[in-house]
């Protein structure tokens, strides 16, 4: 089973909502002890059915899966979760005013060693770590995963101002032991990459349906069938890239760049006034609503594995599979 450094040895996960429970899977699997906390009533039963649910993949990926959940502890607070932590890896909820109250507690509670990591969705570590001292608040940075980690390898590190060049040194290694790819940025900047990205596609996307263009459905048939096959194997530059033929992206911007161009400069912007929200809404519950969340949710799992597999089996693959 592929072990992580002596370095890292007990995480904390902090919330066990879909993020967390996925993180407390793949921690494990790389034979970390992992102590989970949320105040859910029925967190037992969500950990072991995240950790039945997530065996399967983890071991699609090369990984030993045997005793996964005897590597895994519930805390009866979060107190009790970082005692002994070397990493945590918070999950809670998207609000400055509680992250900054959590992380006081971690800084308080855990280790003076222990990475301190959230995986915040948009609001950098800047935010909500200003009242801390700055040894504390030098081990602060975010960790920001996508749905699912334990399948998704990126992870975006993003050091706050006063974080130290070591910790993000340290999440980085961390990230890479179990089998992730972090990309460390340069800049804070609320939603990072990722979401930015992820948000302006899913603007144009609204903005389509909303002009009666295509339906929610035909439009993930649109993406699911062109830019996500590419996507999946070159980014928007080298894809654009590769799109100019010899004469690469020099060639495609001198000569399709100015109707690109002028394609953005209409409205482009989703109305999302209260009625068309809710129209939207209706119109994606009818593609997909009649199918239970965790069958589509199988699937998707099923369809990344599938490419997962498919890259790593291809000549010079980014993305190999980990070593027993």
């Amino acid at each position: 089973m592929t072990r992580t450094p002596s370095a890292f040895r007990t995480a904390a996960v902090i919330g066990a909502g879909t993020i967390g429970l996925s993180w407390t899977a793949l921690f494990a699997a790389y034979g970390l002890t992992v102590r989970v906390s949320d105040p859910r009533e029925d967190l037992a039963d969500a950990v072991a059915e995240a950790l039945e649910q997530y065996a399967p993949h983890l071991a699609a990926r090369g990984l030993e899966v045997t005793g996964l959940a005897g590597r895994v502890h519930l805390a009866a607070n979060v107190t009790e979760a970082v005692r002994d932590a070397d990493v945590i890896q918070e999950n809670g909820p998207e609000r400055i005013a509680f992250k900054r109250e959590l992380f006081a507690t971690l800084a308080r509670e855990a280790p003076a060693h222990a990475l301190l990591l959230s995986s915040s969705s948009a609001i950098p570590s800047t935010a909500f770590t200003g009242e801390l001292p700055d040894a504390a608040a030098a081990r602060v940075l975010i960790g920001h995963p996508f749905n699912p980690p334990h399948l998704l390898p990126l992870v975006e590190v993003v050091p706050g101002e006063r974080t130290g060049e070591d910790a993000v040194q340290a999440a980085a290694d961390f990230y890479t032991c179990v089998g992730r790819t972090p990309v460390v940025e340069r800049k804070e900047i609320p939603g990072f990459v990722g979401n930015r990205l992820q948000n302006a596609l899913s603007r144009e996307a609204v903005y389509l349906v909303e002009q009666g263009v295509v339906t929610p459905e035909e439009l993930d048939t649109v993406v699911t069938n062109s830019l996500g096959l590419r996507w999946a194997t070159v980014g928007p530059f080298l894809g654009s890239h590769l799109g100019g033929g010899p004469g690469g992206y020099r060639h495609l911007v001198q000569h399709i760049g100015a109707s690109m161009q002028d394609m953005g400069d209409g409205p482009g912007r989703p109305a999302q006034t209260p009625d068309a929200q809710e129209r939207l809404i209706e119109a994606v519950e009818k593609a997909y609503g009649s199918a239970p969340y965790a069958e589509l949710a199988e699937t998707r799992d099923r369809r990344q594995l599938a490419v997962l597999d498919a890259l790593s089996g291809a000549a010079g693959t980014t993305a190999p599979k980990e070593e027993n």
